[in-house]
């Protein structure tokens, strides 16, 4: 079948989604499914067998081991799972198979609704070059570079021209896979040697180019919509310029530096692109911001990301409500005219890993779990106490959102939330959010994409005590076989270990 599908394959009314994804995301869509009407499938490895998104869908299968290129990678297994299921349409969530053109099109042959955009969109953004060359094309500026399938010796000879610093970059992939920065001409042969080895590792393609670096940037995106009848919108951009090897931490909406003026000019841009490709359903337009607000395309997301929650904070759209509804072929509900950006929202990535050893991932057991609650405050997870970490998926336990009628308004409640947010067994990073809630760099907004690695450091913050965490721990599991034994008198106050748990408090 050619990428060409009828609208008929592209939209249409479906009653039951396959979600192929695990985790977050995978709750995250359940709940907007449920929300609709819609009857949710579920799949799981072995490793996730027993995790909410499992717990939460009407229907699950199992499909493996955890290896995810036996289970969530593999096609064939999510396919038959569909057929097995009846179900109409599959959702891919993020990752994994998400912006594969492949799945997309397995799934139209398979008569499902892929609630995502068409192959050839996918397909075209996918690969770097071809993507940079299309936009181009429609008038969206990029950031000066190579052109594809140029040897090495063909590269090297370009770079002066290009300017030093430069990136080599993987046609294929994404998250920092196959990236290489270079500041001197006799590092590039070496560097591109590197980035092809591990792109090939990564991709299965081990074809790279080179793109100029842009100093003191910002990592700004912007979040689209598109209907298959021709409507394209923006919602407004955000910050991700807080990252470390090219992963994002933290994210907001709106960003810092974007006035009304940019905002109205690098949305249009954003549509153009999406425009371009004949764009259907949600997708991110990701861009480089230099000093001077200059803006260069870096590259197009053609699925949800991670980060939608803070848009959907500051715009009042459901994101994943509206890719089912431009799925099942309603035009979008929104003109340009009436999206409109109010207050701040920050997200924090919370993974599991250790911040001062270098993010080492952290493995383990959730012995003990408390979320942060209040106004303001949203937590998108997939784990609970007693859950199991393992090292076959991505390390993000959860993402905490909060949401201020004024940026300092969502600092303060972000502060508050990290405070109240207790998790044991394993590392994570909370204490790094923390750190990085109190810089005078952060809340003056003058950051860019190398802040993290090159200008901040855990050193000057105090890790907490191991000893007090593993005595909490352990009072945490007492307590809650206090609790299945005995119940405390009402009006009555329980009143043991009390003196333990508030020195743990104070420490942490």
């Amino acid at each position: 079948m050619s990428d060409n599908h009828d609208n008929h394959l592209l939209t249409r009314k479906f009653d039951k989604v396959l979600i192929a994804n695990r985790g977050e995301i995978a709750v995250r869509v359940q709940r907007a499914c449920h929300k609709l009407g819609l009857q949710t499938v579920a799949v799981y490895s072995d490793a996730d067998r027993n995790a909410p998104h499992v717990r939460y869908a009407d229907e699950a299968y199992h499909i493996g081991p955890p290896s995810a290129a036996q289970s969530y990678l593999d096609i064939e297994k999510l396919l038959a799972v569909a057929r097995q299921a009846g179900v109409d349409a599959v959702h891919p969530g993020y990752g994994f198979l998400a912006e594969r053109a492949t799945f997309a099109e397995a799934c139209y042959e398979a008569g499902l609704v892929f609630i995502g955009p068409p192959p050839h969109a996918i397909r075209t953004m996918g690969d770097k070059q071809v993507a940079r060359q299309t936009v181009r094309a429609a008038g969206v500026p990029v950031v000066p570079g190579t052109e594809p399938g140029l040897s090495d010796e063909e590269i090297i000879a370009a770079a002066p021209e290009i300017g030093f610093p430069v990136l080599v970059k993987a046609v294929a992939g994404g998250g920092g896979k196959g990236m290489r920065p270079v500041h001197r001409l006799e590092d590039l042969p070496e560097a591109l040697a590197a980035a092809r080895r591990e792109a090939l590792a990564a991709f299965g393609d081990g074809e790279v180019y080179l793109e100029k670096m842009i100093s003191d940037a910002r990592h700004i995106e912007i979040q689209v919509l598109a209907d298959a009848h021709g409507n394209v919108i923006h919602l407004g951009e955000r910050e991700c310029s807080l990252q470390r090897r090219h992963q994002k931490l933290i994210e907001e909406a709106p960003s810092f530096v974007v006035d009304d003026d940019l905002r109205q000019r690098m949305g249009q841009v954003a549509v153009a692109a999406a425009t371009a490709v004949d764009y259907v359903n949600a997708g991110t337009v990701e861009f480089l911001v230099d000093r001077d607000k200059n803006y260069y395309f870096l590259e197009m997301n053609t699925r949800v990301q991670v980060e939608h929650p803070v848009t959907e904070l500051v715009t009042g759209i459901d994101i994943v409500q509206e890719q089912l509804r431009i799925a099942r072929g309603r035009r979008l509900r929104y003109t340009q005219e009436q999206v409109k950006m109010t207050g701040w929202a920050i997200e924090c990535r919370i993974n599991a890993e250790d911040p001062y050893q270098n993010f080492m991932p952290s493995t383990g057991t959730i012995t003990a779990i408390t979320l942060p609650t209040g106004p303001g405050i949203r937590v998108d997870t997939g784990v609970y106490e007693g859950y199991e970490i393992t090292p076959y998926y991505d390390s993000m336990i959860s993402k905490l959102i909060c949401y201020g009628e004024t940026r300092a308004d969502a600092v303060l409640r972000m502060r508050r939330a990290l405070e109240e947010y207790r998790i044991m067994g394993v590392k994570t990073n909370i204490p790094f959010h923390q750190h990085m809630m109190d810089s005078h760099r952060f809340l003056s907004g003058q950051f860019d994409t190398e802040f993290v690695e090159e200008r901040f450091s855990m050193s000057d913050r105090e890790a907490p005590d191991e000893l007090e965490a593993a005595i909490f721990a352990t009072l945490v599991a007492h307590r809650r076989d206090q609790r299945a034994s005995q119940m405390v008198a009402p009006g009555e106050r329980d009143t043991s270990n009390w003196k333990w748990y508030s020195r743990w408090q104070r420490v942490h």
